[in-house]
């Protein structure tokens, strides 16, 4: 998968808030990831993450 800041990811556990969606905030051998039910901010590997993921998406573009 193609990985790219500002992305969503959807991740195979929830975050204990119960949201399962990420942001990626910055993109390399780890990621820094924001959760999108509360706000965390976390650094996972990029491996970790790629195991992990259950969906991607791009954000929606506001005009």
């Amino acid at each position: 998968m193609e990985y790219e800041v500002g992305d969503i990811v959807k991740l195979k556990k929830p975050h204990p808030c119960g949201s399962q969606e990420w942001e990626i905030l910055r993109v390399g051998a780890d990621f820094r990831l924001k959760c999108l039910g509360c706000g965390h901010m976390v650094m996972v590997t990029r491996r970790l993450v790629e195991k992990n993921t259950r969906g991607l998406r791009k954000p929606e573009k506001k005009e």
